[in-house]
C-alpha cells in the first residue's frame, strides 16, 4: 500500500514522503492514526500545495533571520554597574539586563537565546552569543564600564 506520511515516522520516512508500507500497518495504525493518507492523485495534489506554501513561509523566516543575524552582529552595547577598585562589580550583570538592553534596540529574544561566554562580574568587554535557530548562532560586543 502506498502512502503519503502527514508526520515524520523513524526508520519509514518524513513528513511528506510516499513510501510503500504493508496493507495491515497502514490501514490499522497509520491511517486511524491520522499519520498518513493513501497515496491517490488528490491527496498527492494537496501535499505538493502544502509543501510549496510551507517552502515559501520557511525561506520568510530565513530572510527574517538573516536580517535579525546582521542586525545583532553590528551591535556594541555599553551597560554601567558599580564598580570596587580592583573592577570587579558589585555583583553582577544578569541576562536579564542585556536582554532590555536588546529591547531597547529594537530586539525581543527569549533568555535561553544568551550565552555568555563567563560570568560577568568585572568591568570589560565581553562577547555575549545569541542562539537565534538550531544551527544559526551570532554574538555582539557587550562593554560592562563603571557608573
Amino acid at each position: 500500500m502506498k502512502i503519503i506520511l502527514l508526520k515524520s515516522v523513524e526508520k519509514l520516512g518524513k513528513e511528506g514522503d510516499v513510501v510503500e508500507v504493508k496493507d495491515g500497518f497502514g490501514r490499522n495504525y497509520l491511517l486511524p492514526n491520522k499519520i498518513a493518507l493513501p497515496a491517490n492523485q488528490a491527496n498527492l495534489k494537496k501535499i505538493e500545495e502544502i509543501k510549496k506554501g510551507r517552502k515559501k513561509k520557511e525561506e520568510k523566516e530565513k530572510e527574517g533571520l538573516l536580517k535579525l543575524k546582521e542586525k545583532i552582529a553590528s551591535l556594541s552595547l555599553t551597560i554601567t554597574a558599580e564598580a570596587k577598585e580592583d573592577e570587579s562589580l558589585y555583583g553582577s550583570v544578569k541576562e536579564a539586563q542585556i536582554l532590555k538592553l536588546l529591547q531597547q534596540e529594537g530586539i525581543e529574544l527569549p533568555k535561553e537565546s544568551l550565552t555568555l561566554e563567563k560570568p560577568i562580574d568585572r568591568l570589560g568587554a565581553y562577547k555575549v552569543l545569541v542562539k537565534l535557530s538550531e544551527n544559526t548562532d551570532v554574538a555582539f560586543r557587550l562593554w560592562v564600564v563603571s557608573s
